[in-house]
Protein backbone atom coordinates (compact mmCIF):
# COMPACT_ATOMS: atom_id res chain seq x y z
CA UNK A 1 0.00 0.00 0.00
CA UNK A 2 1.41 3.37 -1.08
CA UNK A 3 -0.09 6.73 -0.09
CA UNK A 4 0.08 9.39 -2.80
CA UNK A 5 -0.94 12.96 -3.60
CA UNK A 6 -1.78 13.46 -7.26
CA UNK A 7 -2.65 16.50 -9.35
CA UNK A 8 -1.55 20.11 -9.92
CA UNK A 9 0.56 21.80 -7.27
CA UNK A 10 -1.70 23.09 -4.52
CA UNK A 11 -4.64 20.99 -5.75
CA UNK A 12 -3.36 17.46 -5.06
CA UNK A 13 -5.84 14.64 -4.53
CA UNK A 14 -5.08 12.17 -1.72
CA UNK A 15 -4.82 8.65 -3.12
CA UNK A 16 -3.67 5.14 -2.31
CA UNK A 17 -2.37 2.36 -4.54
CA UNK A 18 -2.97 -1.29 -3.73
CA UNK A 19 -2.36 -4.30 -6.00
CA UNK A 20 -1.67 -2.00 -8.94
CA UNK A 21 -4.91 0.00 -8.63
CA UNK A 22 -5.08 3.65 -7.50
CA UNK A 23 -8.00 4.64 -5.29
CA UNK A 24 -9.36 8.04 -4.28
CA UNK A 25 -8.80 8.77 -0.57
CA UNK A 26 -11.14 11.76 -0.40
CA UNK A 27 -13.91 9.72 1.27
CA UNK A 28 -11.50 9.49 4.24
CA UNK A 29 -9.51 12.73 4.17
CA UNK A 30 -9.00 15.99 2.33
CA UNK A 31 -5.25 15.42 2.27
CA UNK A 32 -2.38 13.21 3.41
CA UNK A 33 -1.11 15.44 6.18
CA UNK A 34 -0.18 15.40 9.84
CA UNK A 35 -3.76 15.48 11.04
CA UNK A 36 -4.64 12.46 8.88
CA UNK A 37 -1.66 10.48 10.17
CA UNK A 38 -2.34 11.43 13.79
CA UNK A 39 -5.91 10.17 13.41
CA UNK A 40 -4.65 6.68 12.55
CA UNK A 41 -4.97 7.39 8.86
CA UNK A 42 -2.84 4.46 7.71
CA UNK A 43 -4.97 1.90 9.56
CA UNK A 44 -8.20 3.59 8.46
CA UNK A 45 -7.02 3.44 4.85
CA UNK A 46 -6.36 -0.28 5.12
CA UNK A 47 -9.80 -0.85 6.61
CA UNK A 48 -11.50 1.16 3.88
CA UNK A 49 -9.59 -0.72 1.17
CA UNK A 50 -10.54 -4.08 2.64
CA UNK A 51 -14.18 -3.02 2.81
CA UNK A 52 -14.22 -1.77 -0.79
CA UNK A 53 -15.20 1.71 0.35
CA UNK A 54 -12.76 3.70 -1.82
CA UNK A 55 -13.55 4.49 -5.47
CA UNK A 56 -11.00 3.97 -8.21
CA UNK A 57 -9.31 7.25 -9.17
CA UNK A 58 -9.84 7.48 -12.92
CA UNK A 59 -6.93 8.85 -14.93
CA UNK A 60 -4.51 8.58 -12.01
CA UNK A 61 -1.58 7.61 -14.24
CA UNK A 62 -1.84 10.90 -16.14
CA UNK A 63 -1.74 13.10 -13.03
CA UNK A 64 1.32 14.90 -11.69
CA UNK A 65 2.85 13.25 -8.64
CA UNK A 66 3.00 15.61 -5.70
CA UNK A 67 4.97 15.21 -2.49
CA UNK A 68 3.23 12.39 -0.60
CA UNK A 69 3.00 14.36 2.64
CA UNK A 70 1.36 17.79 2.64
CA UNK A 71 2.74 20.86 4.38
CA UNK A 72 5.20 19.39 6.90
CA UNK A 73 5.65 21.86 9.74
CA UNK A 74 9.30 20.88 10.05
CA UNK A 75 11.95 19.30 7.85
CA UNK A 76 14.76 18.05 10.07
CA UNK A 77 17.93 16.70 8.44
CA UNK A 78 20.81 14.54 9.62
CA UNK A 79 24.24 15.36 8.23
CA UNK A 80 27.14 13.02 7.46
CA UNK A 81 25.23 9.91 8.52
CA UNK A 82 27.21 7.58 6.24
CA UNK A 83 30.88 7.17 7.17
CA UNK A 84 32.15 7.20 3.58
CA UNK A 85 30.21 10.38 2.80
CA UNK A 86 31.63 12.05 5.92
CA UNK A 87 35.13 11.23 4.71
CA UNK A 88 34.49 12.48 1.16
CA UNK A 89 33.26 15.71 2.80
CA UNK A 90 36.58 16.00 4.64
CA UNK A 91 35.23 15.06 8.08
CA UNK A 92 35.41 12.18 10.49
CA UNK A 93 32.19 10.24 11.17
CA UNK A 94 30.22 12.07 13.87
CA UNK A 95 29.82 10.73 17.39
CA UNK A 96 26.31 12.19 17.66
CA UNK A 97 23.77 13.05 14.94
CA UNK A 98 24.47 16.36 13.19
CA UNK A 99 21.21 18.27 12.80
CA UNK A 100 20.17 21.03 10.41
CA UNK A 101 16.87 22.24 8.99
CA UNK A 102 15.38 22.87 5.58
CA UNK A 103 12.52 25.32 5.07
CA UNK A 104 9.20 23.50 4.55
CA UNK A 105 8.78 25.24 1.19
CA UNK A 106 11.70 23.20 -0.12
CA UNK A 107 9.29 20.23 -0.32
CA UNK A 108 8.20 19.64 -3.92
CA UNK A 109 6.87 16.87 -6.09
CA UNK A 110 9.31 14.11 -7.00
CA UNK A 111 9.31 15.01 -10.70
CA UNK A 112 8.95 18.79 -10.43
CA UNK A 113 11.67 20.92 -12.01
CA UNK A 114 14.17 22.19 -9.42
CA UNK A 115 15.06 25.89 -9.76
CA UNK A 116 18.75 26.78 -9.81
CA UNK A 117 18.89 30.07 -7.86
CA UNK A 118 20.73 33.06 -9.34
CA UNK A 119 24.40 32.89 -8.44
CA UNK A 120 24.32 29.21 -7.49
CA UNK A 121 27.49 27.51 -8.76
CA UNK A 122 27.80 24.36 -6.63
CA UNK A 123 24.39 22.66 -6.62
CA UNK A 124 24.59 19.03 -5.54
CA UNK A 125 22.28 15.99 -5.32
CA UNK A 126 21.78 13.71 -2.29
CA UNK A 127 19.57 10.62 -2.35
CA UNK A 128 18.12 10.04 1.12
CA UNK A 129 15.67 7.90 3.02
CA UNK A 130 13.11 10.20 4.65
CA UNK A 131 11.02 9.39 7.72
CA UNK A 132 7.49 10.72 8.16
CA UNK A 133 6.38 11.10 11.77
CA UNK A 134 2.94 9.71 12.63
CA UNK A 135 2.66 10.40 16.36
CA UNK A 136 4.02 13.23 18.49
CA UNK A 137 7.48 12.30 19.74
CA UNK A 138 8.85 14.16 22.73
CA UNK A 139 11.39 12.90 25.31
CA UNK A 140 10.91 9.31 24.20
CA UNK A 141 12.12 6.85 26.85
CA UNK A 142 14.01 4.50 24.55
CA UNK A 143 15.16 3.81 21.02
CA UNK A 144 12.64 0.99 20.77
CA UNK A 145 9.77 3.35 21.69
CA UNK A 146 10.77 5.62 18.79
CA UNK A 147 9.68 3.02 16.23
CA UNK A 148 6.04 3.47 17.26
CA UNK A 149 6.14 7.13 16.21
CA UNK A 150 7.08 6.55 12.55
CA UNK A 151 4.20 6.60 10.05
CA UNK A 152 6.27 5.62 7.04
CA UNK A 153 9.07 6.33 4.61
CA UNK A 154 9.69 8.11 1.34
CA UNK A 155 12.49 9.22 -1.02
CA UNK A 156 14.00 12.71 -1.02
CA UNK A 157 16.72 14.61 -2.85
CA UNK A 158 18.39 16.85 -0.27
CA UNK A 159 19.53 19.39 -2.86
CA UNK A 160 22.42 21.52 -1.60
CA UNK A 161 24.33 24.58 -2.78
CA UNK A 162 27.73 23.73 -1.34
CA UNK A 163 29.33 27.18 -1.39
CA UNK A 164 26.36 28.63 0.49
CA UNK A 165 26.30 25.63 2.82
CA UNK A 166 29.99 25.54 3.71
CA UNK A 167 31.42 28.99 2.98
CA UNK A 168 28.54 31.35 3.75
CA UNK A 169 26.73 29.63 6.63
CA UNK A 170 29.44 29.78 9.32
CA UNK A 171 28.91 26.12 10.15
CA UNK A 172 25.11 26.18 10.22
CA UNK A 173 24.59 24.69 6.70
CA UNK A 174 20.96 25.80 6.20
CA UNK A 175 21.73 28.67 3.80
CA UNK A 176 22.82 26.08 1.26
CA UNK A 177 19.83 23.82 1.86
CA UNK A 178 16.78 26.06 1.69
CA UNK A 179 16.25 27.10 -1.92
CA UNK A 180 12.59 26.75 -2.94
CA UNK A 181 12.06 23.29 -4.38
CA UNK A 182 15.32 21.98 -2.88
CA UNK A 183 13.63 18.82 -1.53
CA UNK A 184 11.92 16.75 -4.24
CA UNK A 185 9.89 14.27 -2.17
CA UNK A 186 8.20 11.02 -3.15
CA UNK A 187 6.71 9.42 -5.10
CA UNK A 188 4.93 7.64 -2.24
CA UNK A 189 4.59 7.39 1.52
CA UNK A 190 5.05 3.70 2.31
CA UNK A 191 3.74 2.63 5.75
CA UNK A 192 6.40 1.81 8.32
CA UNK A 193 5.19 -1.75 8.88
CA UNK A 194 5.77 -2.55 5.19
CA UNK A 195 9.43 -1.48 5.12
CA UNK A 196 12.65 -2.58 6.81
CA UNK A 197 14.54 0.72 6.84
CA UNK A 198 17.78 -0.95 7.84
CA UNK A 199 18.70 -2.58 4.55
CA UNK A 200 17.38 -0.60 1.58
CA UNK A 201 19.48 -0.05 -1.53
CA UNK A 202 19.57 3.61 -2.56
CA UNK A 203 20.99 4.98 -5.80
CA UNK A 204 21.33 8.21 -7.76
CA UNK A 205 22.02 9.00 -11.40
CA UNK A 206 22.85 12.25 -13.21
CA UNK A 207 21.88 12.33 -16.89
CA UNK A 208 21.64 8.54 -16.70
CA UNK A 209 25.17 8.07 -15.31
CA UNK A 210 25.52 6.28 -11.93
CA UNK A 211 26.55 8.38 -8.96
CA UNK A 212 25.53 6.91 -5.57
CA UNK A 213 24.95 3.21 -4.86
CA UNK A 214 24.75 2.19 -1.23
CA UNK A 215 22.51 0.73 1.46
CA UNK A 216 20.80 2.19 4.51
CA UNK A 217 22.60 -0.59 6.41
CA UNK A 218 25.63 1.73 6.23
CA UNK A 219 23.96 4.53 8.19
CA UNK A 220 25.86 5.49 11.33
CA UNK A 221 22.63 6.26 13.21
CA UNK A 222 19.60 4.21 12.21
CA UNK A 223 16.02 5.49 12.00
CA UNK A 224 14.98 4.59 15.54
CA UNK A 225 18.15 6.09 17.02
CA UNK A 226 17.60 9.31 15.06
CA UNK A 227 13.97 9.72 16.14
CA UNK A 228 14.83 8.98 19.77
CA UNK A 229 17.77 11.42 19.71
CA UNK A 230 15.77 14.23 18.12
CA UNK A 231 12.94 13.77 20.63
CA UNK A 232 15.32 14.70 23.44
CA UNK A 233 15.80 18.17 21.90
CA UNK A 234 12.52 18.94 20.14
CA UNK A 235 8.94 17.74 19.87
CA UNK A 236 8.38 16.01 16.54
CA UNK A 237 4.82 16.41 15.28
CA UNK A 238 2.74 14.21 12.94
CA UNK A 239 3.65 14.97 9.35
CA UNK A 240 7.17 16.18 10.17
CA UNK A 241 9.81 14.98 7.74
CA UNK A 242 13.24 13.68 8.79
CA UNK A 243 15.95 13.30 6.14
CA UNK A 244 18.41 10.67 7.34
CA UNK A 245 21.57 11.51 5.39
CA UNK A 246 23.19 10.53 2.10
CA UNK A 247 25.89 8.05 1.09
CA UNK A 248 29.07 8.85 -0.83
CA UNK A 249 29.00 9.77 -4.51
CA UNK A 250 28.02 13.44 -4.58
CA UNK A 251 29.67 16.31 -6.44
CA UNK A 252 31.24 17.60 -3.22
CA UNK A 253 33.61 14.64 -3.42
CA UNK A 254 35.36 16.29 -6.37
CA UNK A 255 34.77 13.22 -8.54
CA UNK A 256 31.79 14.66 -10.42
CA UNK A 257 30.74 18.09 -11.71
CA UNK A 258 28.10 20.13 -9.95
CA UNK A 259 24.65 20.39 -11.50
CA UNK A 260 23.93 22.77 -14.35
CA UNK A 261 20.88 23.98 -16.25
CA UNK A 262 19.15 21.04 -17.95
CA UNK A 263 20.77 18.27 -15.88
CA UNK A 264 18.42 15.42 -14.99
CA UNK A 265 18.72 13.63 -11.64
CA UNK A 266 17.11 10.28 -10.90
CA UNK A 267 16.94 8.79 -7.42
CA UNK A 268 15.59 5.47 -6.26
CA UNK A 269 15.27 3.56 -3.02
CA UNK A 270 14.35 -0.10 -2.91
CA UNK A 271 10.65 -0.64 -2.05
CA UNK A 272 9.95 3.12 -2.02
CA UNK A 273 10.10 4.10 -5.68
CA UNK A 274 11.91 6.37 -8.09
CA UNK A 275 11.89 10.11 -8.82
CA UNK A 276 13.34 12.08 -11.73
CA UNK A 277 13.65 15.86 -11.91
CA UNK A 278 15.40 18.40 -14.11
CA UNK A 279 17.37 21.38 -12.81
CA UNK A 280 16.37 24.67 -14.43
CA UNK A 281 18.24 27.97 -14.20
CA UNK A 282 16.38 31.05 -12.96
CA UNK A 283 19.14 33.46 -14.04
Amino acid sequence: MHLLRLGPAGQEIPAVTSDGVTYDLRPLTADVDGAFLAADGVARTRTALAAGELPVLDGADALRRGAPIARPAAVVCIGQNYAAHARESGAEPPLLPIIFFKHPNTVAGPDDAVPLPPGAEKVDWEVELAVVIGRRASYLPSVEAAREHVAGYTVVDDVSERAWQLDDSLGQWSKGKCGPGFLPTGPALVPADEVDPGGLRLRSFVNGEPRQDSSTADMIFDVAAIVHHLSQYMALEPGDLICTGTPEGVALSGRFPYLRDGDEVTLEIESLGRQTHTFTSLS
